[in-house]
Order: C-alpha cells, then sequence, then structure tokens
C-alpha cells in the first residue's frame, strides 16, 4: 500500500497543482491569487509553444516542439510564477522566465531518453524512439540554446542561472552515468543523493530563484525558496523512483520499471540492494543482468522490489526532505504563495501517510 499511495501522491501532485485552481482546494482561500496564477501560467504555455516550435525549418521545428505539444506537469513554470510572488510579480521577465524553466526541463527529458533508451514519454513515443538518438540529442541541445536566448534577453543574473543549472545537469546525469567513485568507502546512497542535486534538484531551485530574481525579490527570500526548491527536488526524485516501479504505464506515460530495466540506481532499489532480507540476493544477480535477462526477469524484479521494505525507507528519507523543505519557508511571508509552497509538501505527506 506504501507503493500505492507514493505512486498517487507523486503522479497526481504535480499535474493538479499545474491547474492552478488546486490550490482553492488546498483552503488558501485566495481567488485574486488563484486567478493571477491561472492567467500567468496560459501565457507561459503560449509562449512555450511559440518558442519550441520556432525552427525555421518545420522538420525540426516538429522535433523540437514535440515533448512540448504531448503535454506535461508544468511543475517548473508554475515554482517560477510562485517565487515572482515574492517580489513584483507583473513585472517584465517573469513570464519568460517560466519558459526559460519549462525548455530546460523538456531538453533534459530529451537526454534522459537517451540515456535510458525509454521508448515512451508523456505517453507518447519519445524523440529517440521516433527520430533516432542523434536528433533527439540535438534536439535537446536546440532547447537548451533557445532557453539561453530567453535568458541573455533577460539580463545578466538570469544568464548566470540559466548556465549553472545547466551545468549542474550535466554533472548530475554524468555523475550517474559513472556510478560511486572507486575509493574505499564510497557510500552508494550518498552518491545518489549528489546524483539527485544535479539532476533533479538544481532545475526547481532554479526555477524559484529565476521567478524570484525577476520579481525583484529581497536577496534573503530568493535563497531561502532556492533552498525550498533543493529540498523538493530530491523529495520528487525520490517519489518518481517509486513511481517508475510501482506505477503503470496508462497512469505515468512512461514504461513500467524502466529505469529497473536500464540498471538506474535509483534509492528504493539502492536500498534493497543494501538490504539484508534474504531475497536481495536474487534482486542483485537480475539487476546486474539487465536488460539482457529478459521480461520474464524484468518482472521478477518488480516482483521482489515490492516485497521489500525499501519502499517505507525511501518514504522516510522523502519525509525527511519534505521536512527541510518546510524549514526553508519560514522566513518568508505569510503570502498565499508561501502557503501554496507549503501545501505542496503537505499534500505529499498526507498522501503518503
Amino acid at each position: 500500500m506504501i507503493v500505492k499511495h507514493l505512486y498517487e501522491a507523486a503522479h497526481a501532485l504535480p499535474e493538479r497543482v499545474a491547474d492552478s485552481g488546486i490550490l482553492g482546494r488546498l483552503g488558501l482561500r485566495a481567488p485574486e491569487f488563484e486567478a493571477r496564477i491561472q492567467e500567468a501560467m496560459g501565457r507561459v504555455e503560449q509562449l512555450l509553444h511559440q518558442c519550441a516550435h520556432s525552427a525555421p525549418d518545420p522538420r525540426i521545428s516538429l522535433l523540437t516542439g514535440h515533448l512540448a505539444a504531448a503535454g506535461g506537469k508544468r511543475l517548473r513554470p508554475l515554482l517560477v510564477l510562485l517565487g515572482a510572488e515574492f517580489g513584483e510579480p507583473e513585472r517584465d521577465g517573469v513570464v519568460q522566465a517560466g519558459v526559460i524553466a519549462e525548455l530546460v526541463h523538456v531538453a533534459s527529458l530529451y537526454h534522459d531518453d537517451v540515456m535510458d533508451a525509454a521508448a515512451v514519454r508523456h505517453g507518447v513515443p519519445s524523440v529517440n524512439a521516433r527520430w533516432g538518438e542523434k536528433a533527439a540529442v540535438l534536439g535537446g541541445d536546440w532547447l537548451l540554446a533557445r532557453a539561453a536566448q530567453l535568458a541573455a534577453a533577460l539580463g545578466p543574473d538570469a544568464v548566470h542561472l540559466n548556465a549553472q543549472t545547466a551545468g549542474r545537469l550535466v554533472s548530475g546525469q554524468l555523475r550517474e552515468l559513472c556510478g560511486p567513485g572507486p575509493g574505499p568507502g564510497e557510500d552508494p546512497v550518498e552518491h545518489y543523493f549528489r546524483v539527485c542535486e544535479g539532476k533533479t534538484a538544481a532545475l526547481l531551485s532554479m526555477s524559484l530563484g529565476i521567478g524570484a530574481l525577476q520579481a525583484v525579490a529581497p536577496a534573503h527570500h530568493v535563497s531561502a525558496l532556492a533552498e525550498y526548491g533543493e529540498q523538493l527536488g530530491i523529495a520528487f526524485q525520490i517519489a518518481d523512483d517509486l513511481l517508475d516501479l510501482a506505477a503503470p504505464q496508462h497512469s505515468t506515460g512512461k514504461e513500467q520499471g524502466n529505469d529497473l530495466l536500464a540498471g538506474v540506481p535509483s534509492l528504493p532499489v539502492l536500498l534493497a540492494l543494501a538490504g539484508d532480507d534474504p531475497r536481495d540476493a536474487e534482486l542483485r544477480d537480475l539487476l546486474s543482468a539487465g536488460a539482457a535477462a529478459g521480461p520474464a526477469a524484468h518482472r521478477r524484479a518488480l516482483e521482489l522490489f515490492r516485497r521489500s521494505p525499501a519502499p517505507a525507507r525511501a518514504e522516510a528519507l522523502m519525509h525527511d526532505r519534505l521536512e527541510r523543505a518546510r524549514t526553508a519557508l519560514e522566513v518568508l511571508p505569510a503570502l498565499p504563495a508561501r502557503r501554496a509552497l507549503a501545501a505542496l509538501c503537505g499534500f505529499v505527506a498526507q498522501r503518503t501517510a
């Protein structure tokens, strides 16, 4: 049941939050705030599609706009807008900042799907499955370049933050590819968290930070929002790890157990392998064989994982990160946006109880 509840929380939260109407159902009682967020999200969506499809060659435009057109959670643009609420949210550049965050995110999906050999994303064929790996990598590069162009128009702070985040994303992916260092005492779980800081947390932190910067929020508010994003990002990654292993494809738009099959060292898998349950040895053998073991072995690995205590241990670590995120919010003024950010943590905690 823990895996099922975690699946519901991790999957339902971002999609519902992307619809700003959920903010009212979380007890915020701030209709003006909700209307402003909804209107701004509409402008972000419109500009996002314009940018993703702006390549002069229609064949390239079809490729670069593929995942933007397929939809998605739009959590990162929402975080940009929430971060901007701690300054002057109507200032020029806030909507563009939301588009930058989503373009970088979509670009990372193009690259991730190549790394993982994923065939499905957002319920449609992945870019690499449809156009090939080389085209997918170049398409992701094009989206990163488009995000950089938008950042350049916003000024040096946006350029610096965008470049720093791109570097962290790549570093996180490289850390994951290389694995823990060869030195003695290298902890795979600590290595996992360092990967998460680059691959997931960096972009959530950047989303809140760039929104606050464009809205000219106070520096200490920008720092608090960035820290909140770091902790929330790691919590979301843990949830995504469990989602990959627990949820059916028709619910997630991704292949079930794709990360497991690809040998991605997710937190629940690392915890299961480090445990002393008698089934761990069989699970370790199946994972070492990877995709070559075949569909039956893949199903058996999923079965062994679900019977392991690892999901509950991963959930406990997720709760710790959510508590750190809530703590980071304490220095912020009691605006509806702060209550919304706290509600993201609370909603996950309640659904995984």
